[in-house]
């Protein structure tokens, strides 16, 4: 399910910045076929990966911690 997330906000701004796979993975210097995979929600990328793609895009990567639902 996050991995799906993921790949969808990918895809929006990577469309929104008007970059086609090919040049956003050479940008990023990830495989394409990671990026492919990806941007359809499969596989499981590394925080490298998802680091480098960020930088690229203009996202920015948060980890928080989950409130208790007591």
């Amino acid at each position: 399910m996050l991995a799906k997330i993921i790949g969808q906000i990918i895809q929006q701004r990577r469309k929104e910045l008007g970059i086609t796979q090919p040049d956003l993975a050479e940008l990023a210097s990830v495989s394409k076929n990671t990026l492919y995979k990806l941007e359809r929600g499969q596989g499981n990328p590394s925080l490298d990966v998802l680091t480098k793609l960020a930088e690229v895009l203009g996202l920015e990567l948060k980890l928080e911690v989950k409130k208790n639902k007591l």
